[in-house]
């Protein structure tokens, strides 16, 4: 394939999914600028349970990661069977993960407590995450789905799927949280009930959508029936992702513990600024899951160079993003924090400071940012995800966290600091997969693909 085919084959992919993830995180959105409207206070609280969901989601859902390379290799030999039961394992372990998350998303106000937040808010985050917990069970089930769809290439249902989501969580978000239409003023509990109610709705209907459009697949006959090589296949590949994106997600989620802090104030505008750059990110892993795609498709038929010119032009596609996104953080940033804020806030002005701060801050990592999670992407399409975890957790955890706090606090840089912190782990881990990636698996791919062909 020549390179414009590449760039063609990727948007094709890339784009619905960009897409796709857009409109999961703007149920997010779509929470934090209602409740930033209803009362700041309900909205710092929403930003601490959703660092906390997000991490415990994220990390249940390492396997159906997992399963986008494996189903997209084994299609690519022409593997059907051994698609559909990778993909009925990855819905066992994920439901497995599930039980082991739902009690600590049960117990969120004794863990926001311990980890020194203010009585209030921990006790707003518990009544939120006490609804919100039971919808982890179809947000993984409907993530298996989407993965499997993804890797066969039927990415516009995923992003259709989603869009409507948005619009239904929107609507129910009016009316459960601001009281509309004769439903009950429920605050930040409606946002919670909405959310639940969405998470089993994409479920509901991928699983409609399988059953009618694939019938061949059979996917969902003898769902009970085990697998164990498959099993063991998704999930040796499927927990070291598991884990990076903990640590990842992780790094994000401490730093809302640490501007919880420095005060009310300063975490709304963090919890406002995390949303905006999260909808960034979105883009750059739409385009991350594609390649993993792409590339899983090329090893499964044993294709190197096909990998690499999706590669290149995978990277010219960051970049271009990347571009665009420094543009916004450093001539609108005032105008993106302000969507979140009613005009009658008395607060407006202070935290549209803090924020405008964050987002000269968000600027600087960026590149790297758009770097670690397209190296991931590609690693994960070549099933190399162990070392991968390892630098994870040494960019964000020994690196990233420690200097997040020692510039918030010891050296007094407050928000900024910690942000400046997020940079530091975001470059390392960004230099260190990138190197992995073209020094290493690559030339090992390039090695065993030129052994199988002698």
């Amino acid at each position: 394939m020549t390179y414009g085919r590449h760039l063609r084959a990727i948007l094709i992919l890339g784009l619905p999914l960009a897409g796709s993830q857009l409109a999961q995180m703007s149920l997010s959105l779509v929470d934090a600028a209602m409740l930033g409207w209803y009362d700041p206070t309900t909205l710092a609280a929403e930003t601490l349970s959703m660092a906390l969901f997000t991490v415990l989601f994220l990390a249940g859902s390492g396997f159906a990661a997992a399963l986008a390379p494996l189903v997209a290799a084994a299609e690519g030999k022409g593997d059907t069977t051994q698609a559909r039961r990778l993909t009925r394992m990855t819905l066992w372990l994920s439901a497995l993960a599930g039980v082991v998350i739902l009690p600590i998303l049960l117990s969120a106000e004794a863990i926001f407590l311990a980890l020194g937040q203010t009585p209030a808010l921990s006790a707003l985050a518990g009544e939120y995450l006490d609804i919100l917990a039971w919808g982890i069970f179809p947000a993984l089930g409907a993530m298996v789905l989407k993965s499997y769809l993804a890797a066969l290439e039927r990415t516009n249902v995923v992003l259709g799927v989603m869009l409507v989501a948005v619009v239904v969580n929107a609507i129910a978000n009016y009316a459960l949280i601001f009281g509309a239409w004769g439903f009950p003023e429920m605050g930040i509990r409606g946002a919670a009930l909405s959310s639940l109610l969405m998470h089993i709705f994409t479920l509901v209907f991928l699983v409609i959508y399988i059953q009618r459009t694939l019938p061949e697949q059979s996917l969902f006959q003898r769902l009970w029936k085990g697998d164990s090589e498959s099993l063991g296949q998704v999930f040796r590949l499927g927990w070291p992702i598991g884990l990076t994106l903990v640590a990842e997600v992780g790094l994000f989620s401490a730093s809302s513990v640490l501007m919880g802090w420095l005060g009310e104030l300063p975490l709304v505008a963090h919890g406002i600024a995390i949303q905006i750059t999260s909808m960034i990110f979105m883009v750059h892993l739409g385009l991350s899951q594609a390649v993993t795609i792409r590339a899983g498709r090329a090893q499964g038929q044993g294709d190197m160079v096909s990998f690499r010119r999706g590669a290149h032009m995978a990277l010219v596609l960051a970049l271009a993003i990347v571009g665009l996104s420094l543009l916004a953080f450093l001539t609108i940033p005032d105008a993106m924090i302000a969507v979140f804020l009613s005009p009658d806030d008395p607060a407006r002005e202070e935290i549209l400071a803090v924020g405008r701060g964050l987002l000269y801050a968000a600027a600087v990592f960026q590149l790297a940012d758009a770097m670690q999670v397209l190296a991931l992407g590609l690693l994960r399409g070549l099933q190399d995800t162990r070392r991968p975890m390892i630098f994870a957790a040494i960019s964000y955890w020994v690196v990233g966290v420690p200097a997040a706090w020692v510039l918030g606090f010891p050296l007094g840089f407050g928000g900024v600091g910690i942000w400046l912190g997020l940079a530091a782990g975001l470059s390392l881990a960004a230099v260190t997969m990138m190197t992995r990636l073209w020094r290493t698996v690559v030339p090992q791919a390039d090695a065993e693909v030129a052994a199988r062909a002698a």
